[in-house]
Parts: structure tokens; sequence; C-alpha cells
């Protein structure tokens, strides 16, 4: 489970390149209730996403020749030392450890499958304001061609633990931090669709899936599977926003027992 104690390993924030702000803005707006709050022309057109005053996720312009993708970030103590931790795992670098301001550093990479993610070494900014809630982040997962070789690179590269759970369908394979526990699963792996390339997936926790999807529709979005219940998981539905950007919806399984 998602928490805003951010143990070494987790996620801890979630950012969306965009070549156009304000109508991805309005999309998520529209799907999820967010309100942006710009930083201003010295953050270089990066802002917040927020709900009830609460920051759930941040919104950039993308630099030349990106495409729309949100980005993971994963909380580490120390940015450079996983940098050289990711190179050695057979990792790339997307972008060297640098810092932000005084709110923590960070660095971006791709995995030795083309996924792309990051991390964010904590500063003054801990991660986002809350998890879990409908209109946040509730669930990780990383679609790989390779789930094996993906456990071995994070493991690697982050510490993490992974645990098959026996599923209707197969398995699923569960991640949690290097610390473990009861509970502290915070991601999956799972294998990639024909025809989709590798990539990590953000789940946004939502009162109503269906009225969400067709919301999303309504704006520009795009069904890439259908709402579907999965028994003692919840209700989920991946799409991908006006640009592209690949997200999916859950009411979770905990959020419908409450």
């Amino acid at each position: 489970m998602l928490s805003t104690d951010f143990v070494p390993g987790s996620p801890n924030w979630i950012d969306l390149g965009s070549p156009d702000v304000d109508r991805t803005a309005a999309f998520y707006r529209d799907v999820l209730g967010w309100t942006l709050v710009s930083l201003g022309p010295e953050a270089g057109g990066y802002g917040f996403f927020q709900l009830h005053g609460r920051t759930v996720a941040a919104v950039g312009p993308l630099d030349a020749g990106q495409t729309s993708a949100w980005t993971i970030y994963f909380s580490v103590p120390d940015a450079d030392a996983t940098t050289k931790a990711v190179e050695q795992a057979g990792g790339a670098i997307r972008l060297e450890p640098m810092d932000v301001f005084t709110n923590g550093r960070m660095a971006q990479f791709t995995d030795p499958g083309g996924a792309e993610f990051a991390v964010w070494q904590p500063g003054e900014t801990k991660g986002v304001d809350v998890l879990n809630e409908p209109g946040s982040v509730s669930w990780v997962e990383l679609l790989s061609a390779d789930p094996k070789a993906a456990q071995e690179f994070y493991g690697a590269a982050l510490g993490w633990t992974a645990v098959d759970m026996p599923m209707a369908e197969g398995s699923y394979t569960l991640f949690s931090p290097e610390s473990g526990g009861a509970d502290t699963e915070f991601a999956g792996v799972a294998p990639t669709q024909e025809g989709h390339s590798p990539h990590w997936l953000p789940y946004f926790e939502t009162e109503d899936v269906d009225a969400a999807v067709a919301r999303a529709t309504e704006a520009g979005g795009s069904v890439v599977m259908p709402a579907t219940d999965y028994p003692d998981v919840g209700r989920m539905a991946w799409l991908t926003d006006p640009f592209g950007a690949r997200f999916a919806l859950m009411r979770s399984a905990q959020q419908q027992a409450q």
C-alpha cells in the first residue's frame, strides 16, 4: 500500500510532461477534479495539480523531441549513489542528478527494458501531499517485456523485494521497499500488451470508474482497456489523455469496503 511516509524505494512524486499544459490541466480537471497551481516563469512553466488544496501530482512543458508521459519518482536517500547503482545494474541515465532549488535532488533514468522512471531525494519537499484517496495515486505498475529481468534490475538499483501473488489468471508480482514489512507493497509488474512499449503506469483512485471514463472520453481521452472488475483488487480501466500519456483509473477494493 502506498504511504506518505515515503520510505526509501517507495513512490513519492509523479509528474507529467505535456505539449499544452493548459489543455492538459483542463482534461484532468474534468476527469479527476484537479486544479493547476503554476509555479511561475522561474520554474519553467512547471506547476502542481491540486485537489482541495493538496498536491497530488505535477505537470510541465515537454522538451523538444519528447512525447507526453507520466513519470513516477521513487524516494531515495542519495540520488547520486542511486545513479551509480542504476548504471551498474544496466540502466541508462536520461538526466544526471540535479538540485531543484531547496526542494530536493532528482535524476531520471530508463531501465534495461525501456521503461522510464525517476528518483527524488527529499529536501524541503518530501513528496505529494496525499495518496490512496479519490483523485490521487493509489498504485503504480510496470509493464515490461521481461518481468523477471525487471525484478532483478529494480532489486539491484533500488533495493526492492519481489513476491508473486497468485491470481485467477496466473500470478502477479508485487514490489516492496527494502525495509519490507506487512502491507508495504507499492507497485506491481506485468507483461506488456502487444503493441505497447514498456512503461510505468500510474493508477488514480476514483469513486466511480465508469463515470470517470465517460468524462475522460468526453474531454478528448481514449480508452485502452475498458472498465473491468478484478476480484479482491477492484474495478479499473486504462486510458490515454488527449496527448497520449497513459494512465489508469481504479476504484480499489479497499475503497469499496469503506
